[in-house]
Formats: C-alpha cells, structure tokens, sequence
C-alpha cells in the first residue's frame, strides 16, 4: 500500500469581490459578493515508501496548498487523501506522527528561546523517549553541524543556521515523511550542500519519504528520483527527471570566440535568416541556439567553419533551470508546437 495516496482532489478558496467606488466598501460589507478560486483541480497520484519526489510548478500552481492538505492543515473541497493509512484533515494528532514538515518561510523554533529549549518542547509534544531523543539529537547535530547553535536563541541565528535546526526539528520524532516547502530558499552554496547531503543520507539510510517543492533545479537532480509538474492546478507530468531531459531539452547552443569583435558579428549574419536558429552577438563571443531536432548540429558547425574562422567553439545542452522554465511558460508540448510551426513554414523536412 502507498504511503501517500491522493484521489481527484480539489481545493477550493471561496474569496470576497471588492467593489469599486465611493460606496463600494459599504456595498460589500452590506451585500458581499462571493467568488471561488480553484487553486487544486482533480490531482491523483501515489507515493511509495522511500521514494524520494519532487513536486514543481510556477508560483500559483498549488504547490504549497497540496502540501498543506497532505499535512492536515487544510481540508480538500474534493476527492480524497491518505496518508499514511489515514486522512490528515481527520487525524490531525495521529497523522503528525508520521510526518515532519519544513516551510522555508515558516518556524516550529521558538524565536525567542535557545534551540535546545525548542527541541525539548518537541520532545515532551511528540512523547519522544529520553534515549531515542537523545540519541537522534546527537546524531543530527554532528551531521547538519549545529551543536554549537543549542544553546543560542533562535533570533540570532543566520537564515542557513536556522534551516538547518528545522530540519532537525522536524525528524527528532523519527516520522515516516517528510515534507519539504522551499527549504533552501535564500541559502548561500555551502548552507544548502549541507542541508542536501542531510536530506540524502535520511532518505538512503532511514528510508525516510520525501516530498520537495523547490525552484532550485539542483535540489531536484541532487535529491529526486521522481518529479511530478503542477501548472494551474493540475498535474501536468508524474515521471523521471531523465526524461525530461531527454525528450524536451531540445535546445542546443553553440558558443564561438573570435579574435576581433567585427568577425563575431560577421558571422552572425550567416545564420540571419535561418528558420529555427537565433544568433546573439557579445564583442569577441557569437551563440547559436537552435533545436537539435530541427537543425542538424553538423550542417551548423560546416557553415560556421566555412564561413568564419572561429578560434574557440563549444557546445551547450539547454540547462535544467531553463527547460523547467519553458514547460511552466509554455506546456509540455511546447516541443511539438515548435517543430509543427516550423514544418508548416518549410523549416524541416
């Protein structure tokens, strides 16, 4: 049985429409009108235990109100839920034993108090045994690096120091899931490396379940063997990042250096006014971007020695960063789109 089931669920925000006018602030406290704001529509999927997934979408796609009704905090309008073997809006109390939870722009950490004192309030919560706490402690705080935080307040910790301890605040109680919300927004590059390697030794050693929202991509290549796409509300892909990469990253640029700037944006005008190729010139460096399905990388690299004499070349596949950024812009046909588009005005064969 899956750890996390969710069946056609929906979400539903009821808002109230705010008038205009001199009188319109009356006129909706007297007679509000009412408007629903479908924020989840119709989401299915299934998570096994110890997998590790990460669940994408532009601001506004859902992303953070599925994670709130997989936590309980919010109850579907739709459809159902289980985690764990039961709904969590129900079994609030049951269900958090189960789960830990991590929102980059939230605190379980009194703010005001040491750490430890936080800890040992989530101790006496969660009903944690002494030598179990203990022990999950002094293993947590060598690995994220953070036993000389302890005993600091909460306030005078940096954004890094701070998401490290909530990640150890949400694991103390050993849960079989955890949800992470952004957790290494605003990081610098060691903080989220430490964080990351973390998050990978629980869910390959402990076999903790993972479920990542994140814009950063690395987060996702480094910790994700799964990647489902939310767009609008609906789940626009459930599958391997791989995949993605391999059957939608199509874009492909070639970078030339030249030795004078006037020899960049000479051979520039060689690939003007080729269908499905975009040239942009910077001094001595020209770059070529093209679609690799459309446009033969050879024929390309031909014409650009043929015509010009280019004393460097490199070759770059379209970065993950960039093409999740293409579907959310465009959908996961945008590919097709564009190869129709250009067949239809005799680019392609």
């Amino acid at each position: 049985m899956p750890l996390i089931e969710v069946d056609q669920v929906r979400k539903v925000f009821e808002t109230t429409v705010r008038r205009k006018g001199r009188f319109g602030m009356l006129s909706s406290l007297i007679n509000p009108e009412k408007r629903e704001v479908v924020a989840v529509e119709g989401i299915s999927f299934s998570i096994e235990k110890g997998e590790s997934v990460a669940y994408l979408g532009p601001n506004g796609a859902g992303k953070s109100t599925t994670i709130k009704m997989l936590t309980g905090i919010l109850e579907p309008s739709g459809g159902s839920i289980q985690v764990a073997g039961m709904p969590p809006h129900k079994n609030r109390k049951q269900s958090s034993y189960q789960i830990g939870v991590v929102f980059g722009q939230r605190s379980q950490l009194l703010f005001d108090l040491p750490v430890k004192d936080s800890y040992d309030l989530l101790r006496y919560m969660y009903s944690i045994p002494w030598e179990r706490y203990h022990r999950n402690l002094g293993e947590f705080t060598e690995i994220l690096e953070v036993e000389h935080l302890l005993e600091r307040p909460v306030r005078t910790l940096s954004l890094g120091q701070r998401m490290r301890c909530e990640i150890l605040a949400a694991l103390l109680h050993d849960p079989d899931i955890l949800f992470l919300d952004e957790p290494t927004i605003g990081l610098d590059v060691v903080a989220k490396e430490r964080i990351r390697a973390f998050i990978e030794k629980i869910n390959r050693e402990k076999g903790v379940t993972l479920l990542l929202t994140t814009h950063d991509m690395n987060d996702i290549e480094r910790l994700c063997h799964r990647t489902m796409i939310i767009d609008k509300g609906q789940l626009i892909y459930d599958g391997s990042l791989q995949y993605i990469k391999d059957n939608f990253a199509t874009e492909r640029q070639i970078r030339a250096v030249f030795h004078e700037p006037y020899s960049a944006a000479a051979a520039a005008k060689v690939f003007a006014n080729k269908q499905g190729v975009s040239v942009h010139v910077e001094e001595l460096v020209l770059r070529i971007t093209y679609d690799q399905n459309l446009t033969d990388t050879a024929e390309l690299l031909k014409l650009l020695l043929d015509k010009a004499n280019p004393r460097d070349l490199t070759m770059q596949d379209e970065n993950v960063d960039a093409l999740i950024s293409r579907i959310y812009r465009e959908g996961l046909d945008s590919g097709q789109k564009k190869q129709r588009q250009l067949i239809a005005q005799g680019a392609v064969n």
